[in-house]
């Protein structure tokens, strides 16, 4: 039973956190509003994020409290599956609760970079299914920052563009080494 339930808030709070963070993601590369998933995600999180912006400030244009929301709703989550799970923070809760923050932090690192990834796959793989499909310019305001660093680089070999599989090998490689060590050493402080 205790497993069950530590699932069902795995899951139903980090996909909250997966919008939250879409959310701040689709601000920064300026996606369109008017794409579908813009939408389902801006209506899904409306309902925290609108009230959050009274208290939390944005900067330069980005609304902070997306991401401020989805590292505070990460913590949440890495507390409540702890507890669960019989963790006791009462012996040191200083060193828990910073513990707690800078692990939430990693993984929404973690989070970021699979979402960079997932864009990267999806739109390589619909530019050669279906390359006008209604899903590519938001994809393609995922990934343009991150291609564009490659494809300034490294020209096309063939007529076919590189650039997504030197973005998912800089991905994964910042997923082995360093959150994968951050997150390692910020868990033992718990």
């Amino acid at each position: 039973m205790n497993q069950a339930l530590i699932f069902l808030v795995e899951t139903f709070l980090g996909l909250f956190v997966i919008a939250l963070l879409l959310r701040f993601v689709l601000q920064i590369v300026r996606a369109p509003y008017g794409n579908p998933l813009s939408g389902f995600v801006f209506a899904v999180t409306d309902f925290v994020v609108k009230p959050a912006r009274r208290f939390i400030p944005g900067l330069r244009g980005y609304d902070l409290s997306s991401l401020i929301l989805a590292w505070a709703v990460e913590i949440v989550l890495i507390a409540v599956v702890l507890s669960m799970k019989g963790y006791s923070f009462e012996p040191a809760i200083g060193n828990a609760m910073i513990g707690l923050m800078l692990l939430a932090a990693v993984r929404l690192m973690r989070l970021f970079l699979y979402i960079v990834m997932f864009s990267v796959f999806i739109q390589a793989v619909l530019t050669w299914v279906s390359p006008y499909s209604p899903a590519m310019p938001i994809l393609q305001s995922l990934t343009r920052p991150f291609l564009q660093i490659f494809q300034r680089r490294i020209p096309p070999a063939g007529g076919v563009d590189l650039s997504p599989l030197f973005v998912l090998i800089a991905c994964q490689l910042l997923l082995l080494w360093p959150v994968a060590s951050l997150e390692g050493i910020f868990s033992r402080m718990l």
